[in-house]
């Protein structure tokens, strides 16, 4: 099978960064499913992994960790899914990625694809739906309600929200909670972006989160899910959340933070990675289809939207190493896509 891989780990803008290989086609066992990948999409984990260090590895390593594609084999314990099923799914960063023709994923993190949805369009969700849902559910523990709340109005401030994680997490707090979205962004393409996914207001986190609060009558905020430099956006952080707030993070500290500035207030601190329950198998890992599953219903009825931004064909070395690029650049709105094998 064609597949985009690599051995040793470089600038993107070395050639051998990222290589078109040729591998031998997987068999599925357990419960997995063999996924013919149709179209996949770049997140900055893909460029995370890929990022320059002393490593070299002894076989082609495959990145990816989002596909649109259709089930053609299933492993002897599979019973989620039947050959011919359109799925999506992120996969497992402990496994080959979906930068390959065929790729091996366990049925209990992987959805139906949305029936309303282009592969392309389909592509651009699996991973950042997954990380936004737990964030706001599982972590920050935001209650689902399509209800207004007889209680005092919560809010939320999504700290990077014009990327890929923040575009569907606005989404699903507006369309399945009451709180009121707080999203920042720094260019006016991004806050446009913002407030056409849903969000109540928009502020600048290159300027003081306090100040650009008040200024919209806000005191403080219930709930922050951090997209952006966490080391960066800790201190603001600590300033805004409200006494036993809640705080969620997706970016790794790159240095040391005073966990103390959360301490008088009682504040809860947690991170979200959507790997874990594949990583570790976990009791729960089946939630994932779950949600995807779910996320798939609120698509098709129209509630919410892909947040595909960009698409280029075909999938291989060359136009990742592009998209890779531009990942990188940290300017990216929405998703970027890739679709179809040459």
């Amino acid at each position: 099978m064609k597949a985009v891989a690599l051995k040793t780990y470089l600038p993107i803008n070395n050639p051998d960064s990222l290589l078109d290989v040729t591998l031998d086609k997987p068999v599925p066992t357990g419960r997995d499913l063999l996924v013919a990948v149709d179209a996949i999409s770049v997140n900055p984990v893909d460029t995370k992994v890929r990022s320059p260090k002393d490593k070299v590895e002894s076989e082609y390593r495959v990145l990816g960790w989002d596909a649109v594609g259709r089930v053609v084999a299933t492993g002897p314990e599979a019973a989620l899914f039947k050959v011919g099923d359109e799925v999506y799914y992120a996969g497992s960063i402990a496994r080959a990625g979906s930068n390959s023709e065929f790729q091996l994923v366990d049925e209990r993190i992987v959805g139906h694809k949305p029936t309303t949805l282009s592969n392309a369009q389909a592509a651009a969700l699996p991973l950042t739906a997954i990380t936004a849902w737990e964030g706001l559910f599982d972590r920050l523990l935001i209650p689902q309600s399509t209800q207004a709340s007889k209680s005092k109005p919560k809010t939320l401030l999504i700290i990077g929200g014009a990327g890929g994680v923040g575009s569907i997490a606005i989404q699903l707090a507006k369309t399945l909670t009451n709180v009121t979205v707080i999203a920042t962004a720094s260019r006016a393409e991004s806050a446009q972006w913002c407030r056409s996914l849903g969000a109540d207001v928009v502020i600048d986190h290159r300027k003081s989160l306090q100040e650009q609060l008040t200024a919209q009558g806000i005191n403080a905020v219930d709930y922050i899910f951090c997209l952006n430099n966490t080391d960066q956006h800790w201190v603001a952080m600590s300033e805004v959340i409200k006494p036993q707030g809640h705080i969620c993070s997706i970016v790794e500290l790159r240095g040391q933070v005073d966990l103390n500035l959360l301490k008088n207030k009682s504040v809860t601190f947690t991170w979200e990675l959507m790997f874990t329950r594949s990583l570790f198998e976990t009791d729960d890992m089946i939630e994932q289809h779950h949600l995807l599953n779910r996320v798939a219903d609120l698509i098709d009825s129209g509630k919410i939207i892909t947040t595909l931004n960009q698409v280029l064909s075909p999938i291989n070395a060359s136009n990742l190493r592009q998209v890779h690029a531009q990942i990188e650049s940290g300017t990216t709105i929405g998703k970027i896509v890739l679709e179809k094998w040459q």
